[in-house]
């Protein structure tokens, strides 16, 4: 049971790292951005070829961040510079990636046999606790980011566009540095995961998006009416709540082929009792109003 847990923690920290990432452009810039699927093993690929040149991994971890925020930057850039939109830009990214993440590696499958892996450099430090770090420490960094005057406007445009560039803030620009930031840290996210199962694939990002979104998801989901919480924290958490309950289904015996369904129905689940709430509220808010208008009428014909 003790190792179970370790490796929930371990896998829900690395996609916590991911569900930051997918934070931004969800839920800040609300912009559905499919390149991520591609800048996740973009992340890993590198470090693959970092390790094989005998590169420090914490070095290549932040070469991957780099290489990650190219591919947002270039999603970010189609968008818009050619007005192409923005499910589409992102959709083009990850498939032109694959391509890319193809030939930085050479092969299909990379085993880190041999190579030295932050794993195998703090051999005296768990893994679990290595990676919680890490995961912590972006979180920390983005909560900065986003007290700063940048990340104020990020929100903005993510609010209202129509104010940001009544500011005579360029909104595009905004988005392309969102966008930026949201790949490097979900390449981070790969390049992490490829040292901790001990290999890189071509294929290790698909769904990676879906996944993101589901830890943002289910964590605002359960822990929205929690006070003073933030929603940074709320994504963490929800990546943890994710791998748990598809760590739980394994466990009872589903094989692993049903691991995207039951993804699917997390998110499904989550996002329909969501939307329930949200018509049931309005439902009673209306009714309220028309209540209140009902009784303001009644009171006007007595006087």
């Amino acid at each position: 049971m003790i190792n179970f847990l370790v490796s929930i923690l371990e896998q829900g920290s690395i996609f916590a790292i991911v569900s930051l990432g997918v934070y931004i452009t969800y839920k800040i810039l609300d912009f559905p951005d499919m390149s991520v699927d591609g800048t996740f093993p973009l992340g890993a690929a590198i470090t693959a070829l970092c390790l094989s040149k005998g590169i420090n991994p914490f070095i290549a971890c932040l070469i991957a961040v780099f290489a990650g925020m190219i591919g947002g930057t270039i999603t970010g850039l189609l968008h818009v510079k050619l007005k192409i939109s923005n499910l589409l830009s992102g959709i083009l990214v990850m498939i032109g990636l694959y391509s890319i993440n193809l030939r930085i590696m050479g092969k299909s499958n990379i085993p880190f046999f041999g190579f030295k892996t932050m794993f195998a450099i703090t051999k005296g430090l768990p893994s679990v606790l290595l990676i919680a770090i890490i995961a912590i420490g972006v979180k920390l960094l983005l909560d900065i980011f986003l007290k700063t005057k940048m990340g104020f406007v990020l929100n903005a445009v993510g609010d209202n566009e129509q104010l940001v560039t009544s500011l005579g803030i360029n909104k595009d620009v905004i988005k392309v540095i969102g966008l930026s930031i949201s790949n490097g840290i979900a390449a981070l996210g790969g390049s992490i995961m490829a040292q901790h199962q001990g290999y890189a694939d071509v294929g290790m990002g698909t769904g990676t998006v879906v996944i993101g979104l589901a830890a943002v998801i289910l964590g605002r989901s359960v822990l929205k009416n929690i006070k003073y919480i933030k929603a940074t924290t709320m994504a963490v958490i929800g990546a943890i709540l994710y791998k748990l309950a598809i760590g739980g289904a394994l466990r009872i015996g589903l094989p692993p082929s049903d691991l995207k369904l039951v993804t699917a129905l997390i998110v499904i689940a989550v996002l329909g009792a969501n939307n329930f709430k949200l018509s049931s509220f309005r439902k009673r808010e209306k009714e309220g109003d028309e209540l209140v208008a009902s009784n303001t009428k009644s009171v006007q014909g007595i006087q």
